[in-house]
């Protein structure tokens, strides 16, 4: 990503006299709202008349609760632990159960609450390993009024508690067995939520059950641990610190014991994009501190998604998730990797589609070619629904057509890119982000969906950057697409404006949608692939603009999100969910579950397709699991008493990633062409989708290349080979089966073979 420009820094809250001075424009309606600008574009630093931010459940403003040590650094919402720092409701003033895997955890006032679920609850449409308190961990007489965040890191977090005689923080994390407790003012002090069996009784360390659970407690040396009935202390010989883990049985103390004084301080994720090999690599690691002697390793239990995708030797110990069995390796540090599946800006060329009927269909969509300004969400479908048309007029020559479209585009993406229309972005500087007006779904109020409204401005504006550049260079547009990219998905950890990657939570391998996290269940993702929408346009404007940054970082996040949304959302080896739970999809995972249902309805076919749309070149990762896509449609079928109603065309694009000629035999026999498709869809597409895919085959992703924006095809008898270049001079592309391709500048190119 190219460093954003300083002259964008700028003291919010300015003067008029000092924003006269500093070239900048006043709002209009607003005698201190100062006009940001951002290359051709803007945004205000004031939030327009009439609108809000954050809010709790109540109506009220809310700030980010963090501890001095960080009050200087964006807060990074919509991960597994916002509650802490986002107080959606007045009177809880600690935290929702937040879920690290193995443990649970809830913030309340005498300290940190502490559970291992095993058991899952099944309930219709949706599963659940809810928090149960097998522990609370805190110091003698702690009672703090609330909780902070006094420091975090890529998938870490240190709660923190003070009242007139104590302080207590504890790090907590994503796969981590262990919780690193310090404080001061008293004792070390442990409530058990049910009378504790003792198993292990070695001075400073102790091995008790609870609620069939096994734990270890870890003072340090020469210290050690008296039980009273449900309570357990220890004066910690005076060194303010202990740790505590969860065990997989309790063979594993003397192993777990050895890491009992290694602090985990922070951690770190570094992804590497091998284009040659067309393979990325993921390296987890935990940093750590000796307490007391020199070791400084850890262990740490990695998800199906990491340790299927890992070679780094793991023990034989295991943990019960929601996310299936984790497994658990002696070490700070691992490394995945895996194979990239391409993205395309269009489909490749083919004698599939009659010429005459999809003209007339792309003309339909330039006719009413126009984008309005409803809010980020809608505004954003429209975009993308036209994006999708580009590339298929300029494939059959309606260049016209295709200009008329991009034109609508670039005049609806100026609209919103100008500060002071009636839709534009302003910037929060309390919560460090940059939030859309008119806004919807919770993304002004609660933070929510930001990378789900920006995906579709991304991807838009990457089309636009394939046809003219001057456009999207920052010193025109793409200045503001990049603040959008900068908003949701930041790859820089030290940008004092944006958080780092604000919705992807790199060690689950895939976003959450809430800001606040203000849920017994914790976080949620409803729409995954609107989600990975936001990943493949990163790698189209990357390679459209020459970022190789923006364009790896979209790789890396959506090859570990399809992976994930493979194994947590469509139980794709049908390991993962409950045994007794019933459906093959789910609607929404949740951080302690899942659930077969949406925020807005029950019906069938829009559970099934809501982590589907919108279809476009980044969803060939979907056709990797093709098993799983009829499974998908079978059960979609039963549930439904027949085929779909709803969201057909939708349902159809997906079944031709496994079998197009189904798909196409549906769109004929049902309508296909005839309706009015999802808001984000238009006929030109879909018919160009399902027909080209009938012709080439479905996505062979056992087929990889040297590029991001290539991807191959099968249909039984021959392998069809697409690639787009946006360099300017010839490429040649070399796929994994040893096929080449040469591609023109700036340009698609096809061949079978």
């Amino acid at each position: 990503m190219r460093p954003l420009t300083h002259p964008r820094r700028v003291i919010l809250g300015l003067t008029a006299v000092a924003t006269v001075a500093a070239g900048l424009t006043l709002v209009p309606g607003s005698a201190t709202a100062a006009e940001i600008p951002v290359g051709s574009g803007s945004y205000s630093d004031t939030r327009p008349d009439g609108t809000v931010g954050p809010l709790d459940s109540d109506g009220n403003p809310v700030l980010p609760q963090v501890t001095d040590n960080v009050a200087d650094q964006p807060v990074p919402t919509n991960d597994w632990w916002s509650s802490l720092v986002f107080k959606r409701y007045a009177d809880i003033p600690h935290s929702q159960p937040m879920y690290g895997h193995p443990l649970s955890y809830q913030a309340v006032a005498n300290g940190l609450e502490v559970g291992y679920q095993t058991q899952a609850a099944v309930d219709g449409a949706a599963y659940n390993f809810p928090h149960v308190a097998d522990l609370t961990l805190g110091l003698a007489g702690l009672n703090s009024p609330d909780t902070k965040a006094d420091g975090w890191s890529d998938w870490t977090v240190t709660p923190y508690w003070e009242d007139d005689a104590h302080t207590f923080r504890a790090t907590i994390g994503h796969g981590s067995p262990f919780v690193y407790a310090e404080g001061t003012g008293g004792d070390a002090e442990i409530t058990t939520g049910a009378a504790p069996e003792v198993f292990a009784d070695e001075g400073s360390t102790l091995g008790v059950t609870v609620n069939g659970r096994d734990y270890a407690l870890f003072a340090p040396g020469g210290s050690a641990w008296t039980v009273s009935g449900d309570t357990i202390s220890s004066d910690l010989g005076g060194n303010g610190y202990y740790s505590v883990a969860v065990l997989p049985d309790q063979s594993a103390l003397d192993l777990y014991a050895q890491y009992a004084y290694s602090f985990v301080t922070g951690s770190t994720v570094d992804w590497s994009y091998d284009e040659s090999a067309g393979q990325v690599s993921a390296t987890y690691t935990l940093q750590t501190e000796a307490r007391e002697g020199e070791e400084t390793g850890t262990i740490q239990a990695l998800y199906p998604h990491q340790w299927q995708h890992t070679t780094d030797e793991l023990t034989d110990y295991e943990y019960v998730s929601p996310r299936g069995t984790m497994r658990v390796r002696d070490g700070a540090s691992f490394t995945t990797t895996q194979s990239v599946v391409g993205v395309l800006p269009t489909l490749p060329e083919s004698g599939g589609p009659d010429q005459a009927q999809l003209a007339s269909f792309v003309n339909e969509v330039a006719a009413d070619a126009t984008v309005g300004f409803g809010d980020t969400y809608w505004s954003g479908k429209q975009f993308g629904r036209l994006a999708q048309v580009v590339g298929i007029a300029d494939q059959i020559g309606e260049t016209a057509a295709r200009d008329t479209i991009l034109d609508a585009m670039k005049a609806g993406f100026e609209e919103w890119f100008t500060a002071g229309g009636a839709a534009q972005f302003a910037y929060d500087s309390d919560w460090r982000t940059l939030t859309g007006y008119p806004a919807s779904y919770g993304s002004d109020q609660e933070l929510n969906d930001h990378h789900f409204h920006y995906s579709y401005f991304v991807y838009g504006a990457a089309v636009i950057a394939q046809y003219d550049p001057e456009w999207a260079a920052e010193s025109a547009w793409g200045g503001m697409v990049e603040e959008l990219i900068a908003d949701a998905a930041n790859p820089a950890r030290d940008d004092d404006r944006y958080p780092f990657l604000r919705g992807f939570d790199v060690y689950a391998g895939h976003s959450w949608a809430s800001g606040h996290q203000g849920f017994a269940a914790g976080n949620n993702q409803e729409s995954s692939s609107e989600s990975v929408n936001l990943s493949a346009g990163l790698i189209l404007w990357g390679s459209a603009t020459g970022d190789t940054e923006l364009r790896d970082l979209g790789v890396y996040l959506l090859t570990t999100e399809s992976e994930a949304i493979r194994q947590y959302w469509f139980d794709g080896n049908e390991e993962n969910f409950p045994a007794d739970y019933q459906h093959n999809t789910l609607g929404m995972v949740w951080s302690n579950g899942g659930a077969h249902a949406t925020w807005w309805t029950g019906n069938p076919e829009e559970i099934h397709g809501i982590n589907i749309l919108p279809v476009t070149g980044g969803s060939l990762h979907l056709a990797q699991d093709q098993d799983a896509i009829v499974r998908n449609l079978e059960e979609l079928v039963e549930e439904n008493g027949g085929p779909p109603v709803e969201w057909k065309e939708i349902l159809w694009e997906f079944q031709a990633l496994a079998d197009p000629a189904a798909a196409r035999a549906a769109y004929d026999g049902d309508g296909g062409g005839s309706y009015e498709p999802e808001a984000g869809e238009s006929w030109a597409h879909v018919y160009h989708w399902i027909y080209t895919l009938d012709a080439v085959g479905a996505p062979d992703t056992s087929v990889t290349a040297d590029s991001p924006t290539a991807a191959a095809f099968s249909n039984g008898s021959s392998t069809t080979y697409t690639a787009h270049n946006y360099g300017d001079s010839e490429q040649t592309v070399t796929f994994s089966d040893g096929a080449t391709l040469t591609v023109p500048p700036n340009s698609s190119a096809t061949q079978t073979g």
